[in-house]
């Protein structure tokens, strides 16, 4: 026979936890990652305080950062590890979602959706 999960509000509030942890130190990583080879490649390299120069066109959006990211340039690793910070509040919300699912809690489902909701219209609703 199957036993089901039990899902105790305390295990639930571990699990979050848990997820914020890894999110953060993922990000962490990537970005002391992407600093080593950043100034490995460019750390020599003088500053010009006279131009102002942006981000490059590439890195502008999450397909081109995960691009960089994957070919190893410093900046691209740096990016994606800020990606995985701003990403990782947005996963506990969407895990909370399913977890008041779980729980059969629609209020909460409703109201963790409808935050959802508004966390992806403001980080994806720029791009279209």
């Amino acid at each position: 026979m199957f036993r089901t999960f039990d899902w105790t509000d305390q295990k639930i509030e571990v699990i979050i936890a848990n997820l914020l942890r890894a999110g953060v130190l993922l990000a962490a990583l990537l970005v002391i990652v992407g600093g080593l080879i950043f100034l490995m490649r460019h750390g020599l390299s003088p500053a010009s305080y006279h131009v102002f120069a942006g981000e490059p066109f590439e890195l502008r959006n999450w397909k081109g950062i995960v691009r960089s990211a994957f070919t190893l340039r410093g900046q691209g690793i740096i990016q994606l590890g800020l990606l995985v910070l701003i990403a990782t509040p947005v996963a506990r919300v969407a895990f909370s979602v399913f977890a008041f699912a779980i729980e059969r809690d629609w209020l909460y489902v409703g109201i963790a959706a409808f935050v959802l909701g508004v966390l992806l219209f403001s980080l994806l609703g720029s791009a279209v």
